[in-house]
């Protein structure tokens, strides 16, 4: 079995996938995060969730059980709004409207400066896509919120992400995405500089289920300490597409936690 380095100060943690599959907590996942934070160890949670607004989010992590602030969250939704609001683009929103309930304060009017993909199984047909086809044909630039090839919705099941649809556009309309989210380098660096630990950036761990779009790019780049789990989206040796070798593949996130713990703390925290 892997082990992982006790030499971690700060835990950057994936979501779905990772700590829950939908309204399934993955197994012992809400008492390992209690033995984590027990440890004294920094935890941000960093997730490419745009299906639903940062509110509702944590109101379902809350609701599973999971211990957090909010504060803790980084996800890509709220790092793409920040995006429009410091370039004051009049964003085309390709999300679910409970994700849009996040940018009800945005000024979307037409005529659209930028067209933001986000997960958005609603929304992928001919004449959302055709539209904002044009409005990138009128000048507006492209923003992918992530370009995740697909997620579980399930256990034991994958759909489409956003990544293909983000392609499609790119494609279409000749124009480059900007992406926000994972695992955009900037994004990992918002939650270390939260930590306090940008400066020693060896020092944190990313847990996630997708070797390339939790553990690849930026967290790779940054030199962070990076498991893969077995659950939500992981497949027969996916650690094998990592272009760095990861620093351990476990079964579950409560195996990572008991492998980065002393066994005092480990066996101990409730």
């Amino acid at each position: 079995m892997a082990t992982a380095r006790k030499a971690v100060k700060g835990v950057l943690l994936d979501l779905s996938g990772t700590l829950h599959i939908d309204n399934v907590v993955t197994p012992n996942a809400v008492k390992a995060l209690k033995k984590l934070r027990a440890s004294g160890i920094s935890v941000r949670f960093v997730t490419n969730s745009t299906k639903t607004s940062d509110e509702r989010l944590f109101a379902k992590l809350t609701g599973l059980g999971f211990e957090l602030d909010r504060r803790e969250i980084f996800t890509s939704l709220c790092a793409a709004k920040q995006l429009v609001r410091a370039r004051r683009y009049r964003p085309l929103l390709l999300l679910e409207s409970e994700a849009l309930e996040q940018f009800t304060d945005i000024d979307q009017d037409p005529p659209h400066t930028a067209v933001v993909v986000g997960l958005a199984p609603s929304k992928f047909d001919y004449v959302h896509m055709n539209n904002a086809f044009k409005a990138l044909l009128d000048g507006a630039d492209l923003i992918g919120i992530h370009k995740a090839k697909y997620y579980a919705p399930t256990e034991n099941q994958l759909a489409m992400g956003p990544g293909g649809f983000v392609a499609a556009l790119e494609y279409a309309g000749d124009k480059k995405a900007v992406l926000v989210g994972k695992p955009a380098k900037e994004f990992y660096k918002l939650a270390l500089v939260d930590m306090g630990l940008l400066d020693s950036p060896e020092s944190v761990a990313m847990v996630g289920d997708d070797v390339l779009a939790d553990l690849g790019g930026g967290a790779q780049e940054l030199g962070l300490k990076r498991y893969l789990v077995r659950t939500g989206k992981y497949r027969a040796n996916d650690e094998a597409k990592a272009q760095v070798p990861l620093d351990g593949t476990f079964d579950t996130f409560s195996d990572v936690v008991d492998a980065l713990l002393p066994p005092t703390i480990a066996d101990d925290s409730v």
